[in-house]
């Protein structure tokens, strides 16, 4: 496998393309240091005749399965992750252009007598360039995210929205968390 074709191959999906926000796909560096797995570990976890695969010493697993959504996976999280696909979409098919590659999403979803009931609260950051317009920004991310994401029998006059909230949301990605 061509690790560092695949790794800015991803990066230039992303959106990471300008060096100025803190990484650019073509000129980053990618450096490899990976080996084979170690043959004890191994024995355990590659599937061989009469030994079904199992699992790594490494992994973590959190969450449940629940037959609330098509995936077995618990509403909140699934709309959390329909969010952030749909802001990734918005911007990379240029319904959006003013979005940049970062941002994050959450979904509370109230439960009554285990099922869920509806959504108390949406909250987006997503990060954008300097001079779009934070009425706009609302706006737009209300009517092609949130709106098309959030089903709107499972929302009402108490949802409560929270997009950008701080205001500004210019610096992101590798530049604002990592230095």
């Amino acid at each position: 496998m061509d690790i560092p074709h695949v790794v800015r191959n991803t990066l230039k999906e992303i959106g990471l393309d300008n060096a100025k926000d803190g990484m650019d796909w073509e000129t980053c560096g990618v450096l490899v240091s990976i080996t084979e797995q170690s043959p004890d570990i191994a024995m355990g976890v590659n599937e061989t005749e009469g030994h079904e695969q199992g699992a790594g010493d490494q992994g973590m697993v959190f969450g449940y399965a629940t037959n609330e959504t098509k995936e077995f996976m618990p509403l909140p999280i699934m709309l959390a992750h329909g969010l952030v696909r749909r802001l990734s979409e918005c911007r990379k098919k240029g319904m959006l252009p003013y979005l940049r590659p970062d941002g994050k999403s959450q979904a509370t979803v109230e439960y009554v007598d285990g099922k869920p009931k509806r959504v108390d609260a949406v909250v987006i950051a997503a990060q954008h360039v300097e001079s779009v317009d934070r009425a706009k920004l609302r706006k737009d991310i209300m009517d092609q995210v949130i709106g098309k994401v959030i089903p709107s029998s499972m929302m009402d006059e108490k949802t409560r929205i929270f997009i950008n909230e701080t205001g500004r949301f210019v610096v992101g990605g590798t530049l604002a968390d990592s230095v």
